[in-house]
């Protein structure tokens, strides 16, 4: 009952400050399988892998604390005219307490392609979204309280852009998944306006693929998050390949969690991965761990579709 009571404190509090500074529309959702899954941060990442490639995510996040975050995606990206161009969409649904963000994103990347080494990707999102908050479901123990009488929810635009260079071996990224600051008043009013780079989100992706024997192969990676006012977080990540089917993984999350993880490559066309965060920050008291599942599927003839598997 004692942690029952400061949960339903915290959640409050959290809603009255959202309420207080007006409710923000885009926030950005954490995924820990990153490295298989990178057109949700980067839109320049559309049509790198040669083929038609869909991708199912769902994350259940901080297993058992009331209002935690659940998110659910559905990206799709293919390459066109001869892999020169990329282009994707998004689909997804964010929650978390009283909030709910769904929303579509459409992606647009221009490839240029280096004979022998690589290729360097120029990509574009844009998108809209419909937030909405409950206040309207918040105890605040204290009856007819004004500042939750009524519910906030409207639709706002969402821009992205990113780069990306990727060859068989390595890739490095670079993305700003917000170039809007936006957020509905709680009057249902929307505002925006351009962001200025106090507020600018700036996310940092590498990795690359050591082979070690005919049936080894170790993939690290890394993830650097970055915000003004706020530590820059980084996910360190190292997934060892066994005979090319399956991945064995683990991860570091600064100040934040560990994380196990598994992939399998069942052939070229299906993929599965689930990974497990277990959060070693204060909350680790209140809360049990996150699941996070994802599904990939790719078409196309076998001329067209990629050697299995593809590290990223």
């Amino acid at each position: 009952m004692k942690n029952m009571f400061t949960v339903n404190r915290l959640l409050s509090a959290l809603a009255l400050m959202f309420f207080s500074m007006s409710a923000y529309g885009q926030q950005e959702p954490m995924y820990s399988q990153y490295m298989f899954n990178m057109l949700n941060i980067n839109p320049a990442y559309a049509g790198s892998r040669g083929a038609i490639s869909t991708v199912a995510l769902y994350r259940n996040q901080w297993v058992g604390f009331p209002g935690a975050p659940r998110t659910t995606s559905f990206s799709f990206d293919m390459p066109l005219q001869n892999k020169k161009i990329g282009i994707g969409a998004q689909f997804y649904d964010d929650r978390i307490g009283i909030e709910r963000t769904t929303g579509f994103n459409a992606m647009y990347a221009f490839r240029f392609q280096f004979a022998g080494s690589g290729t360097l990707s120029l990509g574009l999102q844009a998108g809209l979204l419909n937030y909405q908050a409950n206040y309207t479901e918040v105890n605040t123990y204290v009856p007819n309280d004004p500042a939750f009488s009524s519910n906030v929810r409207g639709i706002l635009p969402a821009f992205a852009a990113g780069i990306y260079y990727n060859s068989d071996k390595f890739y490095v990224g670079f993305s700003a998944p917000a170039l809007l600051k936006t957020k509905i008043k709680y009057n249902n009013a929307a505002e925006i306006a351009s962001v200025t780079s106090r507020d600018l989100h700036l996310f940092l992706t590498a990795g690359t693929v050591f082979d070690l024997n005919q049936d080894l192969a170790l993939k690290p990676s890394m993830l650097i998050k970055a915000v003004s006012g706020s530590p820059v977080q980084m996910d360190l990540n190292v997934n060892l390949w066994l005979q090319n089917k399956i991945a064995i993984g683990a991860s570091y999350r600064t100040g934040d969690a560990i994380v196990g993880m598994v992939e399998f490559q069942f052939n070229q066309q299906f993929r599965f991965g689930y990974a497990y965060d277990k959060t070693f920050s204060n909350l680790g008291t209140l809360v049990n761990g996150t699941h996070e599942l994802m599904f990939r599927m790719e078409f196309g003839s076998p001329a067209v579709r990629v050697s299995s598997p593809r590290y990223f």
